[in-house]
């Protein structure tokens, strides 16, 4: 399939929203990855939109980004998440990989062959925190080996490449790390844990024991850390943040369809549930602001590495994470009582049990106590920006 001439980035986000929306509850119920959503996702070419045109792909913004994760999150929060995470894997290698001739050569490949990249950041014994490794990667002559015992991967047996991180030798510190691209054909997975969880389902985050072997150059120049703190932390609220919005939007939607069809039984009366829809309105509109904040200032901070290392920029990031994930359930919960018994049973056109499951990923994706925590150290030395002109 190809995409379609002239077809905007929206229109192209809506069709595989529309495949994602068709299998969302067999994905959901079965826990199975949500191949035909991802299908589409590469017949649209939606896999390489961040790479630049000079290697074959589009260039979009990350605020385009977040707007097709936003899309997607209104069919299957799976699929969106699948997506998203993709997303933020591509994120470090347009921002840290375009001075090495392998990691150009790799975009061309994603976007010559819609490559599927997973991530491998979490390790047991480290309980969480990507930030810190045990395992270390050993470089011999131009060849590299790691082994790895990643207590998750994303869709790990559904990725065409890896990303993984690890400490950058054996002698090297717990936060001393490097991350390393293995493609398929250069790594073997042992499964050691099921991803049978309460949402996400159709993420498929098994974990691995991971053993690779590759060429030494397809480890990203720079360090981990410095990675971290200017792409991947922000990218991932930010797109965690509108995958999160686009489950809310959907959850409001249906709560809305259900105050419309009380009102047309009972003209001339308020639905009971007509004000409490009014909250979520509001509350959906704080986490659109929320979103769109974040979206415009990293926009500002990414033409500058010092600022997107600073500790005001990680603060601003670490509260919308924050924001985002808490206002979501309180939305849905609202969405809940609006549409009763008929939101809380599955099969329903107001059903909202799969939207209330998925968001509650999103308070542990990197858990929010973790990230108070970090905050918190933050404010010790740091004063935050109040001023409303950024």
């Amino acid at each position: 399939m190809n995409v379609s001439t002239g077809a905007t980035l929206t229109e192209r986000a809506a069709r595989v929203a529309a495949v994602a929306s068709g299998h969302a509850d067999d994905v959901d119920v079965k826990g199975r990855f949500p191949r035909e959503a991802v299908t589409a996702m590469a017949a649209e070419r939606l896999l390489s939109i961040q790479i630049s045109p000079e290697f074959g792909g589009e260039g979009t913004s990350l605020a385009e980004i977040a707007e097709v994760c936003s899309v997607l999150g209104q069919s299957c929060a799976s699929a969106a998440m699948v997506f998203a995470m993709h997303q933020i894997k591509v994120s470090s290698l347009v921002s840290h990989g375009e001075d090495s001739p392998w990691h150009r050569a790799f975009m061309g490949r994603i976007a010559a062959e819609q490559l599927l990249l997973g991530s491998a950041t979490t390790e047991g014994g480290i309980g969480g925190n990507l930030r810190n490794s045990i395992c270390a990667i050993e470089v011999e002559g131009d060849r590299c080996r790691l082994e790895k015992d990643a207590t998750v991967i994303s869709y790990g047996a559904d990725s065409d490449a890896i990303l993984i991180t690890s400490r950058s030798h054996a002698n090297a510190a717990s936060t001393d790390q490097v991350m390393t691209v293995f493609t398929k054909d250069q790594y073997t997975l042992e499964r050691t844990q099921v991803w049978d969880t309460l949402g996400m389902r159709g993420t498929c985050s098994d974990g691995y024991l991971f053993k690779g072997e590759a060429p030494a150059e397809q480890m990203l120049p720079k360090p981990f850390a410095e990675i971290a703190a200017q792409s991947m932390l922000a990218t991932s609220h930010l797109l965690w943040s509108a995958v999160w919005y686009g489950i809310a939007v959907d959850a409001m939607a249906r709560a809305q369809a259900f105050v419309r069809a009380a009102a047309r039984k009972s003209p001339g009366q308020t639905p009971p549930g007509a004000l409490r829809l009014a909250e979520a309105s509001n509350l959906l509109q704080l986490l659109k602001s929320n979103v769109v904040a974040g979206l415009k200032e990293f926009e500002t901070a990414k033409a500058d590495p010092d600022r997107l290392s600073s500790m005001g920029f990680a603060v601003s990031m670490n509260n919308l994470k924050i924001g985002s994930s808490e206002t979501i359930l309180t939305i849905i919960n609202h969405a809940m009582l609006i549409c009763g018994i008929l939101g809380y049973k599955n099969g329903t056109p107001y059903s909202l049990g799969r939207h209330l499951r998925d968001a509650h990923s999103a308070q542990l994706m990197i858990s929010n106590d973790r990230i108070l925590g970090n905050t918190s150290n933050l404010l010790l030395v740091h004063k935050q920006d109040t001023s409303l002109l950024g």
